[in-house]
């Protein structure tokens, strides 16, 4: 047996005679009767309490505990009462991933796991509870896609905790639980029109941000964060080596996502847009901390500042006051009704710049190689499953490469078109 009970009701005494007798304990008839104990793994005593008439259960207890520990699964009681905020809090805290992603991560867990799964104890975790939290989750977010990556945040947090004793197995992987579907997954880029359309209807100050990222290919940190010095206005590239980073304790600057320091083919008539922006709208400088907000300040001349010049732009102020309401007057999502917020547009952020980029290279035949350079990817594979469906077809290049065979051998061939009448 993995320890003893102890019954707190009695104790064992010698008596008058030298043999061993039963005798109430001064807690007798108080309390918890019995107390299983028994020593982890780790060393020190662990122990449940029962009332009286429960000895059978204490015995049954201590059993499963004694399995548990010669097949290898055994866990700490302590551990298991952790609630999920609890382990979550920590967990984030100890990720080393890019800060962006780290962001991403927690935002997704503090706004739509954290306030619903947040007090349970890791060690009560069932399946049910995961399904209930799900169909909560498809009311707050109607995007599927959105709920699977949040889905998929809190599993990793509960194979985490798997792995560090808290629990014995994820519940979200149990065959009873169906996880959020996850989208077609196939981009589907705006039309020149609907860029355009975007475009006029920003103010003044921010037009050429489209240019940058439908025409360069930029994320949206990386184009509120471009330097004028890093325009190379004489050789035909843009220089991408920071961006303005959004943190819970104000905006950085910091190197572009994954550190992908690169160069970017500059347009002739993008760079004529971007002469243009700077004559009505002179590059600024501001001063911001470098990664974090105790970093060391840094000063960069920035092509794009606030409405009142008087900083950076700060990526949710303008996607609330200017690229949704650009949106709204473009045809894009609705206008929403007094009182409400703008309708989420997660598919039409600024990143839809960067897929009509893809989109119009891939069409002129640039390779995935050169443009996951230009975007930034880490692989080439990568930009490949993303935009694959975008590249122009084998069989279309097929007709193509033969119809131009037979228009440089001279007239058309006979066919059923040009038979001759019998």
């Amino acid at each position: 047996m993995a320890g003893h009970i102890q019954d707190r009701w009695y104790k064992t005494e010698t008596g008058a005679n030298g043999k061993s007798v039963r005798a109430r304990t001064d807690r007798h008839g108080k309390g918890m009767r019995y107390r299983a104990r028994y020593i982890g793994p780790d060393g020190t005593e662990k122990s449940k309490s029962f009332p009286d008439g429960q000895k059978r259960l204490a015995d049954q207890w201590l059993a499963h505990i004694e399995a548990d520990m010669s097949r290898g699964q055994y866990l700490d009681p302590a551990a298991s009462r952790v609630t999920f905020r609890q382990y979550a809090e920590k967990w984030l805290s100890t990720q080393t991933t890019d800060m962006t992603t780290r962001e991403s991560v927690e935002s997704a867990l503090r706004g739509h796991a954290i306030p619903y799964l947040g007090p349970r104890p890791l060690g009560s975790f069932k399946p049910e509870h995961i399904r209930d939290w799900l169909s909560e989750l498809e009311k707050a977010v109607p995007a599927s896609s959105y709920r699977r990556v949040i889905y998929n945040n809190v599993s990793t947090v509960l194979n985490a905790a798997v792995d560090d004793g808290h629990l014995p197995k994820n519940p979200c992987h149990a065959q009873s639980v169906r996880p959020p579907a996850a989208g077609t997954g196939r981009v589907v880029p705006w039309s020149a029109e609907r860029v355009f359309a975007v475009r006029a209807a920003l103010p003044e100050r921010y037009r050429a941000a489209v240019d940058l990222g439908g025409g360069c290919g930029l994320r949206q940190g990386e184009i509120f964060g471009l330097p004028a010095d890093e325009i190379r206005f004489d050789s035909g590239w843009l220089h991408i080596v920071n961006q303005v980073r959004v943190t819970k304790q104000g905006l950085v600057f910091a190197p572009p996502k994954r550190n992908k320091v690169r160069d970017v083919p500059l347009s002739d008539r993008v760079a004529h847009v971007l002469k243009q922006h700077m004559e009505t709208f002179p590059p600024v400088e501001i001063t911001l901390p470098w990664l974090r907000a105790d970093g060391p300040r840094v000063t960069k001349r920035l092509l794009f500042t606030r409405l009142d010049g008087a900083g950076a732009v700060r990526r949710t102020d303008f996607n609330d006051r200017a690229w949704k309401p650009a949106l709204v007057e473009a045809g894009v999502i609705p206008q929403p009704k007094p009182g409400e917020r703008y309708q989420s547009a997660r598919e039409h952020g600024m990143h839809a710049l960067r897929h009509f980029y893809a989109s119009v290279l891939l069409d002129a035949g640039e390779n995935v190689k050169a443009l996951s350079h230009y975007l930034g990817h880490n692989d080439p594979g990568f930009t490949l499953r993303v935009y694959t469906h975008l590249m122009p077809s084998s069989d279309a290049r097929a007709r193509k490469a033969v119809d131009g065979l037979y228009e440089s051998t001279g007239p058309a061939p006979d066919g059923p078109q040009t038979a001759p009448e019998r």
